[in-house]
């Protein structure tokens, strides 16, 4: 079977969804590839790059949709592109169906397959075919660059012999894939970074990357996260006042605003309303990520930047990835190269269009002249685990009985060790000569010190490099060789092994504590 890519008709759309390596990965599988010449140009991948990754060259649209049993694009086909499909012809693309019922009925009338990448499934089986994340995480990125364009101001903060320079505050609204990569990229130019979102289990992420969280002082209880596939859900109107209060209360010190809040099958939620952009600072940017769904931005204008009024730039555009399209074009067509790896598990260049694979029927809209949209909950669960139950907390009558339990059993367990060492002993001396007994005793006293001490150290502590524990083997070896010079060949014998034992101990701790030194030096 061969699989194919035609060049992109959407107005300004750079990416392509097959690249010259991952031409090569879907060779191996066993299908041939072909791409209409031009395809790959504004992306950087020129034809010749193609040619010699062994990809055949096709000089028209009409060509390459008739040659193709695979048709593999980015943006959503148009009228006349479904058109060129045909019965048994699958299409990987994205597609909105929840938005797209012409093209819905147009792909059940020609009895094509569509593969919705936007439908893949979030669970961990699917991750390398999420499509979705990776164009998110480079929105959220490049969202950032773009602010920073338009700002015109440092990000970071500067002591300079001409003035003070304070750094910029930067609020990301959702803290999804897109909203994270730009936490990531406003903290690293060393921006004063707060984020917020409808989910608080997202606030340890958010911290970890040198962002400060912002809670509100409202509890809800929020739809667990592998429900919704990762997503946020709808929030109920006294949460939304909430959290509008305090978007306000945050405005008048934002220098930068950018918004990726988007809810599954549905227009973006509106979040930053017309009176915060009033009252943010002249020059202030908002950069709106949801901006195809509507905006999260009163005042977006889809494609377009528009500044207010009181000098306030909202940046509405829609292919950020598009503007890093080498780098996008790689990271889908790889997502495009798994899901394939998925549809071959032959490895024969035969798709097997396996329904029971719930990440296969949750991508499809479309199977043999059939609509499959929506796909029913996958079998596996998304995302995370639910969180594990708490244990109760104790009550001071059942901690107080749990503590004399405890006592009981150590008590009993010491008592029984000391009974056992007295006996022992006391057959030791019933039938040892008198001059052993000395050294015993020494012999015991020293070990029931040793392990006091060494049980005392914190587990984590036992390394090499803990001298401590070298000082005691020292110690060790001083009390052998005070002992070597007895008469007993038993005391010598074990004062000798006390030395060599103690000695690998000492040298051993040294020489691995050198090598992880090592370690850090500079070459």
């Amino acid at each position: 079977m061969k699989i194919g890519t035609p060049k992109e008709t959407y107005a300004g759309e750079n990416r392509v969804a097959m690249t010259p390596e991952s031409a090569v990965q879907l060779q191996k599988l066993g299908y041939d590839c072909a791409i209409e010449t031009g395809a790959g140009a504004a992306a950087g991948f020129s034809d010749a790059a193609y040619e010699a990754a062994g990809v055949e060259i096709l000089k028209t649209p009409a060509a390459l949709w008739k040659a193709a049993d695979i048709v593999a694009k980015v943006r959503q086909p148009d009228a006349a592109e479904l058109k060129r499909l045909a019965k048994g012809k699958t299409l990987i693309s994205f597609f909105n169906p929840a938005g797209n019922e012409e093209g819905m009925a147009l792909a059940k009338s020609k009895g094509a397959n569509v593969i919705a990448m936007e439908m893949v499934p979030r669970i961990s089986r699917a991750q390398k075919m999420d499509a979705l994340s990776s164009m998110a995480n480079i929105a959220g990125y490049r969202a950032v660059i773009e602010a920073g364009n338009n700002f015109g101001r440092f990000f970071t903060g500067q002591i300079t012999a001409a003035g003070k320079v304070p750094p910029a505050k930067v609020l990301v609204v959702g803290a999804g894939v897109a909203g994270l990569a730009a936490i990531g990229t406003s903290t690293s130019l060393g921006a004063v970074t707060y984020a917020f979102d409808v989910r608080p289990e997202v606030a340890e992420q958010v911290e970890s990357m040198g962002a400060e969280f912002v809670y509100l002082d409202f509890e809800e209880d929020q739809q667990d996260g592998a429900a919704t596939g990762g997503y946020a859900a709808v929030s109920s109107p006294e949460f939304r006042e909430a959290q509008l209060a305090k978007f306000r209360e945050l405005a008048p010190e934002m220098d930068i605003v950018i918004t990726t809040a988007l809810i599954p099958n549905r227009d973006a939620p509106k979040l930053w309303l017309a009176d915060m952009v009033a009252a943010m600072k002249p020059g202030s940017v908002i950069v709106d990520l949801a901006a195809e769904r509507g905006g999260n931005v009163e005042g977006t204008v889809k494609d377009e930047k528009v500044v207010t009024d009181n000098g306030v730039t909202i940046i509405g555009y829609t292919d950020f990835p598009s503007r890093m399209a080498a780098q996008a074009s790689s990271l889908y067509a790889t997502n495009i190269r798994h899901m394939m790896t998925d549809l071959t598990p032959d490895k024969d260049g035969q798709v097997n269009h396996n329904m029971e694979d719930d990440v296969i029927r949750g991508a499809t809209v479309a199977f043999e002249g059939e609509i499959t949209f929506p796909p029913p909950p996958p079998k596996v669960q998304a995302i995370a685990a639910k969180p594990k139950e708490t244990v109760p907390e104790l009550t001071p009558e059942e901690k107080r009985a749990k503590e004399v339990a405890a006592f009981k059993a150590q008590t009993r367990s010491q008592v029984t060790l000391l009974a056992g060492g007295g006996a022992l002993l006391l057959l030791v001396g019933l039938f040892a000569p008198v001059s052993f007994m000395q050294h015993f005793i020494v012999f015991a006293l020293a070990c029931f010190v040793g392990f006091q001490v060494i049980w005392g150290v914190a587990h984590s502590l036992h390394t090499p490099l803990m001298a401590v524990t070298n000082a005691i083997s020292s110690i060790i070896i001083l009390g052998a060789l005070m002992q070597i010079g007895s008469g007993s060949f038993l005391v010598i014998l074990l004062a000798a092994l006390s030395v060599f034992m103690a000695g690998i101990n000492i040298f051993g701790g040294f020489l691995v504590t050198r090598r992880m030194l090592a370690m850090f030096q500079k070459s």
